[in-house]
């Protein structure tokens, strides 16, 4: 399976489906909490605040988000007013449902980062519960850190020379790849394998520099649990969308992730990475 039959194996069960039990953002990563009384709204648009600020988007022109979902940053780019936000998805549902929207500056790419060639480089990149995909289980340690190292490599090659990006990523923890679950790998995730922090610190050496790291595993926990109540709320809606055996099927999945982040078998880490002043990129 490619990565792109993969992706569209998750994403693209239907928007519908999706909208019953994610934010009105239809933001689908870790949000970051903040208190008891805290809403699934409010910390998703915390998170989403966390990446621009990052990447100083208030001051930015061009912005790239690698993994754009269904545009949660880009609309928040195209209402800054940086001049140009691209976006790369390899969902059908996602590039369509972006480009419904028309926001002012964005282009949305059905596009591979690997196929990617911009003319220009981008004050920030983004990249949100992408990064995930792009190692497969049979990968070798040594492949997947290829992997990723070609990933930010050409990030970097992207980017200004005063720019950043900021990177999320799920990440094996007190765990190992072969203890993954199978479930998850073969139903839910198809061909993706997470990394770990010491192969993601491998592939950026050398390339950027670690300007700060964060672990949200909780806020992660925390996310799984709120929509999976927001899930159940809507089971009966959601089953005359996609039928019973595949909101089953997400049911077993948010609570297995829940699970596995209060563990500590798996963690969230947000990235914020600043490019070495490598003369080969000038």
């Amino acid at each position: 399976m490619d990565a792109a039959t993969a992706i569209r194996h998750h994403y693209d069960v239907g928007n519908s489906f999706y909208s019953l039990w994610l934010d009105n953002s239809l933001t689908y990563s870790c949000a970051i909490r903040s208190g008891t009384d805290d809403t699934l709204e409010a910390a998703q648009d915390r998170k989403l605040r966390f990446h621009l600020d990052a990447v100083r988007a208030e001051n930015a022109t061009r912005v790239l988000d690698i993994g754009c979902g269904w545009g949660a940053i880009l609309k928040r780019l195209s209402d800054h007013g940086v001049d140009r936000a691209v976006g790369l998805t390899l969902s059908d549902e996602q590039a369509a449902y972006v480009r419904s929207r028309a926001y002012p500056g964005v282009d949305v790419r059905l596009e591979n980062w690997r196929d990617y060639d911009p003319a220009d480089r981008f004050d920030g990149i983004i990249s949100i519960g992408a990064f995930e995909h792009f190692a497969t289980p049979g990968d070798s340690i040594a492949e997947k850190i290829g992997v990723y190292r070609d990933f930010f490599t050409r990030c970097r090659g992207w980017l200004h020379g005063d720019g950043r990006m900021s990177l999320q990523t799920i990440a094996y923890a007190n765990m190992s790849r072969e203890s993954a679950n199978p479930f998850l790998q073969q139903e839910i995730f198809p061909n993706a394998d997470l990394p770990t922090f010491a192969e993601i610190a491998s592939a950026v050496e050398g390339v950027f520099e670690v300007e700060s790291v964060h672990n949200g595993r909780l806020d992660y926990a925390w996310t799984c649990e709120q929509w999976a109540r927001r899930l159940r709320r809507h089971r009966t809606e959601a089953v005359e969308l996609v039928g019973a055996d595949v909101v089953a099927r997400y049911e077993r999945y948010l609570k297995l992730s829940a699970l596995g982040f209060r563990m500590g078998k798996i963690c969230l880490l947000r990235i914020v990475l600043r490019p070495h002043g490598d003369k080969h990129f000038g």
